[in-house]
């Protein structure tokens, strides 16, 4: 079992800047993917970001440029540093972490964007 607990989100205006921390911790084996998604209500959970072990990234379309995952497997934590943030980029934010055929998520962090 892995456990994951996102925190950094918050309340920013357009525009503005934000980074998520996410700390992993329990089983975690490498290799693994860890990264982030999000969701917003009435709409499929989205990939906003991952990072494999192996230092491969995947980046939603939306965040490219704005957006970067960054991780330090030292520590078990995984980073989401947010710039340039839209009013669209509101949504809860969950971190994830996959291992093989096993996946886990955390809670989630809202980040709300004003405009």
């Amino acid at each position: 079992q892995v456990q994951l607990v996102e925190s950094g989100g918050g309340l920013v205006q357009a525009g503005g800047s934000l980074k998520l921390s996410c700390t992993a911790s329990g089983s975690i084996i490498m290799p693994n993917v860890m990264g982030w998604y999000r969701q917003v209500p009435g709409k499929q959970r989205e990939l906003v970001a991952n990072m494999a072990s192996g230092g491969g990234i995947n980046y939603g379309n939306s965040v490219k440029g704005r957006f970067a995952i960054s991780r330090d497997d030292a520590t078990n934590m995984v980073y989401l540093q947010m710039t340039s943030l839209k009013p669209e980029d509101t949504a809860v934010y969950y971190c994830a972490e996959a291992q093989g055929r096993y996946s886990y998520w955390g809670q989630g962090t809202q980040v709300t964007v004003s405009s």
